[in-house]
């Protein structure tokens, strides 16, 4: 029996020279083609490529806390003695903010209240010249970078570049006082850390993509130390309709390492530390819902507010890198009237409210109460009067493109107005029942959960902050509220509403909506195609080839019937084209091992298969492993539009 010889691909040159593709082989690449569209990679690599992003997950988690809680006690310390030892502040933390040791006297200095916010910002602001995707609050450039961006394509800052430039120009403006947070900054060097990683590691797109998330989950956990809605919020804040659900695990992995990691280092306690009880009161619950619609109408103003800042200052006539200092002089004036009024009513100058910085500390007066902070009518307007000042003071900053966060205003300004909004409930019912700092925390999960489209991600990440899930269905109810009344805004222009309109997802859409479908919807039948058994002389095929035209595949069958091999297009090529060999080979010589389906597998097996095996289409047996109709590209295709259609 002579050895089988080599068999021409499709792309290859002949044995006889060079030759264009026939017809079955233009079949085959146009099915590569369709079905590379559709599934991107095997099962095999998918469940090795599922292996691979946990256990890198969690180096990226390791290496995110690690960076969290430097960058932690760099701002920390920054504002320590900017803002405390330089301009005499004292600054009003939340319960969980450590703080910094001062044993010296400090005299109060209002003219740094002004120059310190601006000189920050503008060296900020030239420390990120040439990298202007750090510019502004981190959240929006994260999420443009996992749906549009490729980290190394050419004039795209690297990884490594964005880390460091994000994280010195936060801690200048930050620290001098910018009035915005360090979590929407720690989002972006956490992506910047899961891009990193897979560079280092030689990754694919995919699996960078996968990183980026699960960096992102990481670095918002080492600030906040809330791992399950640091999870959550990464996966569910890239899209204002969906999730990312792929990357859940390897969210919850690297937000659970970097948690533990922060922990290790300053230590368990949540950040606002409220150790009361919230009853649920059934009767409060049209409370809650009218003061969503309040809550909802203060995000809007909140995003317009950032948006015209954002033009306003883009028109002035000064180079890009100036303009944070511009924000941060606005900041400094805003600030300082409100400082010397505090100053002179509780007789202590240089009291802060929480204007600069992120602000938790007005979060969690509005939440515990405070001595700077009355009771009644009065507690109402001063935080009203804070909201007002925050919100502009935080356009001011972020609006700029200072670089600091918009998540921690957003949650602070939700607290305000829910804490106004409880004392105003409060006095206006004589109803002692009435807990302004359960009104405090539902404003502030709603805020945020509505403006950046993650309501389930905004109420975890609330019931973690507080360290209670008291609230949980007055955070669903308010959240549900505020989502469906800012169904047209959002803080984040570069969220898509669902995965389909993902530049990242466009190739695996197809897999998705086949999905579920069975081959026997679309099952043709085998009457016309033509099947030879494996002792079939090689010429005696040729002879019926004609019977065969258009047909990509031969299945070979024995002799009870059953499928147990292939020819291919490129087979009968070869056999054309070297005559003389027929007569000497039979069909089980040429014959390539069996692929098929079944009747009741989904198409999207079927089409992994067909891409699997290089094929056009694919034999389709029953249990027996008789032949029962065929699976063509053409019966795929047609599946995905119509699925597509009703989609």
């Amino acid at each position: 029996m002579p050895s089988q010889p080599p068999i021409a691909r499709p792309d290859e040159t002949s044995p006889e020279g060079p030759s264009a593709p026939g017809p079955g082989a233009r079949s085959l690449i146009r099915a590569r083609g369709l079905l590379e569209l559709l599934v991107p990679e095997g099962p095999g690599l998918e469940m090795q490529m599922v292996g691979r992003a946990l256990l890198h997950a969690a180096l990226v988690g390791l290496l995110a806390g690690l960076l969290g809680a430097v960058f932690f006690t760099a701002l920390e310390w920054t504002q320590h003695l900017l803002l405390e030892r330089g301009a005499g502040l004292t600054l009003l933390r939340a319960a969980g903010e450590n703080g910094t040791p001062d044993l010296e006297t400090r005299i109060f200095r209002p003219w740094m209240v002004v120059v310190l916010p601006a000189l920050g910002a503008l060296l900020a602001g030239w420390v990120m010249r040439r990298t202007p995707i750090t510019r502004g609050g981190g959240g929006n450039a994260m999420i443009e970078e996992f749906h549009h961006g490729v980290d190394d394509a050419p004039g795209r800052p690297t990884p490594w570049r964005v880390l460091w430039v994000k994280g010195l120009a936060s801690v200048l403006t930050l620290g001098s006082g910018g009035a915005g947070g360090r979590e929407g900054p720690t989002m972006q060097m956490g992506g910047a850390i899961g891009l990193l990683v897979g560079r280092l590691l030689h990754l694919d797109r995919r699996e960078r993509r996968l990183l980026l998330v699960a960096g992102v989950a990481a670095g918002i956990a080492a600030v906040f130390r809330t791992p399950l809605g640091a999870a959550l919020l990464a996966i569910e804040v890239l899209y204002r309709d969906d999730f990312e659900s792929e990357a859940l695990v390897p969210a919850i992995l690297a937000s659970v390492v970097s948690y533990s990691v922060v922990i290790l280092i300053h230590g368990e306690h949540t950040l606002f530390g409220v150790t009361r009880h919230f009853p649920f009161t059934p009767v409060h619950l049209p409370l809650y819902v009218l003061m969503a619609v309040g809550v909802a109408a203060l995000a809007a103003l909140f995003q317009s507010t950032l948006e015209r800042v954002k033009r306003g200052i883009g028109r002035l006539p000064v180079p890009e890198w100036v303009r944070p200092g511009i924000g941060g002089l606005g900041v400094g004036l805003l600030t300082l009237p409100l400082l010397l009024y505090v100053g002179t009513q509780v007789g202590h100058e240089g009291q802060s409210l929480g204007i600069l910085g992120g602000g938790y500390g007005a979060a969690q007066a509005a939440i515990d109460g405070s001595a700077l902070v009355p009771e009644g009518w009065g507690g109402a307007e001063l935080l009203l009067l804070l909201c007002v000042v925050k919100l502009l003071a935080s356009s001011s900053t972020i609006g700029s493109g200072g670089s600091a966060g918009d998540f921690a205003p957003s949650l602070v300004l939700g607290a305000l107005l829910g804490g106004a909004f409880g004392r105003a409930a409060q006095e206006l019912f004589h109803d002692p029942s009435i807990d302004p700092g359960a009104f405090a925390l539902v404003g502030m999960g709603t805020f945020y959960g509505g403006i950046a489209h993650v309501p389930v991600a905004a109420l975890v990440l609330t019931c973690e902050l507080a360290g209670s899930y008291d609230l949980l269905v007055p955070l669903m109810l308010a959240g549900g509220v505020a989502f469906l009344l800012l169904r047209h805004r959002t803080l984040y222009e570069a969220q898509v509403a669902t995965r389909r309109e993902s530049p990242v997802h466009r190739r695996t859409l197809g897999l998705a909506l086949l999905a579920g479908r069975r081959v026997a919807d679309v099952l043709k039948p085998p009457s016309a195609w033509l099947t030879v058994l494996k002792s079939t002389r090689a010429d005696e095929l040729m002879a019926r080839l004609p019977a065969a035209a258009g047909q990509d595949v031969i299945p070979v069958l024995d002799g009870d019937g059953r499928l147990v091999g292939l020819v291919l297009a490129e087979t009968v090529r070869f056999l054309a084209v070297n005559p003389e060999a027929q007569p000497f080979t039979i069909v089980e010589d040429i014959a390539q091992p069996p692929v098929s389906v079944g009747p009741d597998d989904d198409l999207h097996a079927a089409a992994a298969a067909m891409l699997a095996a290089d094929l056009a289409e694919i034999p389709v047996v029953d249990a027996q492993g008789r032949v029962v109709g065929r699976l063509t590209e053409s019966d795929l295709f047609g599946a995905y539009l119509a699925a597509a259609a009703t989609a």
